[in-house]
């Protein structure tokens, strides 16, 4: 209620100048200081169900990622590429994020290993943490009874293994198979699969065969057997190699026995394979078919295929082909690709620019840790970035990555427990003495394996 002065002081005046309102003056300001007045704001997460990975460094929320959880509904894809300069944090993310997937039950995890430390691939204390023998090839180690596998294990299909047998010959020879020797290649595969029952064919069968063609194979193209065996040397020449060249041993027998692909975590160790040689693609391929009809199985599992040094998958067309087709395939049985390179510039520059495209455009997943600037504005052209995300990727620390899931762009800082620290943390090397490194090896044998194994144990039970 009025006060009754106020009341009377309001009348007069309203009698003798009329009613008056006030107005407020404007005030001119720039965009930057008037948006001081707005709360801050911060991007939608990708919902509360799935992986923990950190948090958004804007709003401090926690963020959760799980392309799994998401597929379908905010993604088109599950598969997801990882970029950045070394030193940044990829590694101890992928590390990370395999460790918390493998919490779910229903999960299953593959990984290719091209990073060495300590003589061994750089995954294998986690894998020996979880109770895990990784799958080391090296052709040293194969020639004394290592690790095999076999392009022609029967679990591959013939199709398969046709495809498998040409990616290996047009990644050494760096072209494609002409007419002739494709034809000589095939004869050769189907004369030694119909005729070799008692045992699993290998690679020497086939290149005995190029070198020593049949007749009804020339009558059936109406050449002479010379011209036959000629369309088949070069072939033979470069299978040769994995049989009796710098590759042998790994692959020139019966797969071997034992390797258990029901384990939630399977590691494959490619530290020995010198990772600028031809050999590389050509073990990538070979490991990507034989997982594409060993361990792709229609049994509702979510499975997780994580390649360290993808560019040797990306960068060639043949195996870029192949991995293109287990992408595509892999949807259907719920696979998740998960594809770790350095630069960009080492995939979309490459022989492989059309394949590398398509890869990429299948990976509704981005996420780019520091780069420099020019590399930075180069990776958001290609990936579409907006101009806030290209202008901070030069300014970020490590840990710390810019994500772009399928358009939902943010910034995140990735964070890892205690328990986690001692499994992910890389350069050991540069820091630590060799007694350190021992107590921690120690230490892992007897502590965080028996703790990680009973976490894994009870979450399968949950």
């Amino acid at each position: 209620m009025l006060d009754p002065l106020a009341a009377l002081t309001d009348a007069f005046t309203s009698f003798l100048f009329g009613k008056v309102e006030s107005t407020r003056l404007p005030v001119r300001t720039s965009t930057g200081q008037a948006q001081a007045v707005y709360l801050p704001t911060a991007a939608p997460g990708l919902g509360d169900s799935g992986v923990i990975i950190g948090r958004e460094v804007y709003s401090g929320k926690g963020y959760i990622y799980d392309p799994f959880q998401l597929y379908g509904q905010q993604l088109p894809a599950p598969h997801w590429l990882v970029l950045g300069e070394s030193g940044n944090g990829k590694s101890a993310l992928e590390k990370t994020y395999v460790l918390r997937q493998l919490r779910f039950r229903d999960r299953q995890v593959v990984v290719l290993d091209a990073q060495g430390e300590d003589g061994v691939g750089e995954w294998n204390l986690i894998a020996r943490a979880l109770g895990i023998q990784p799958i080391r090839l090296d052709p040293t180690a194969a020639l004394k009874g290592g690790i095999k596998l076999n392009p022609l294990d029967p679990a591959i299909t013939l199709t398969g293994q046709l495809a498998l047998l040409r990616t290996i010959i047009e990644v050494a020879m760096g072209r494609g198979l002409d007419e002739r020797s494709g034809f000589a290649l095939k004869v050769a595969h189907a004369y030694v699969i119909e005729t070799i029952t008692d045992r699993q064919p290998i690679l020497t069968d086939i290149v005995e065969r190029l070198r020593h063609p049949l007749e009804e194979a020339a009558e059936s193209m109406n050449v002479d057997l010379d011209d036959v065996r000629a369309w088949g040397l070069d072939v033979a020449l470069v299978i040769d190699r994995l049989v009796d060249g710098d590759l042998r041993g790994m692959f020139d027998g019966p797969t071997t026995v034992g390797i258990d692909l029901d384990a939630p975590l399977i590691v494959f160790d490619l530290s020995h394979i010198d990772r600028n040689s031809i050999a590389m693609p050509i073990l990538m391929a070979i490991v990507g078919v034989w997982l594409e009809h060993t361990w792709i199985r229609p049994d509702r599992k979510k499975r997780i295929f994580l390649v360290e040094e993808a560019w040797h998958i990306i960068n060639s067309p043949f195996v870029a082909q192949l991995f293109q087709r287990l992408l595509k395939f892999g949807r259907r049985l719920g696979l998740s690709f998960v594809a770790v390179v350095h630069h960009l510039s080492d995939v979309v520059d490459g022989a492989a620019a059309k394949e590398a495209a398509a890869i990429l455009k299948m990976a509704s997943t981005r996420t780019i840790y520091a780069q420099k600037a020019d590399e930075a504005r180069a990776t958001g052209l290609v990936l579409g970035l907006p101009r806030w995300a290209v202008e901070i990727i030069p300014t970020l620390t490590p840990g710390i990555a810019v994500w772009d899931v399928n358009g939902n762009v943010q910034v995140v800082k990735h964070l890892i427990t205690e328990s986690e620290r001692p499994l992910v943390y890389t350069d050991r090397a540069m820091t630590q003495s060799s007694v350190d490194l021992g107590l921690e090896s120690e230490e892992l044998d007897n502590e965080s394996s028996v703790s990680l194994q009973k976490q894994l144990a009870d979450d399968a039970v949950a």
